[in-house]
């Protein structure tokens, strides 16, 4: 079945998709991990603890 052009105008997208949720989660994700490098750094430099 095809759709007429008018058809086509009228259809309308979800404000969330699945796109807009995976890299929502993905930011968090890096957030996160970018809070946890810092965290140790910080924790190894004033513990004087290095590698």
């Amino acid at each position: 079945m095809k759709l007429k052009e008018i058809e086509l105008y009228e259809i309308k997208g979800g404000a969330v998709s699945a796109t807009l949720l995976n890299s929502m989660a993905r930011i968090i994700s890096t957030v996160l991990e970018l809070g946890r490098t810092v965290g140790s750094s910080i924790r190894r430099i004033y513990s004087k603890n290095y590698c």
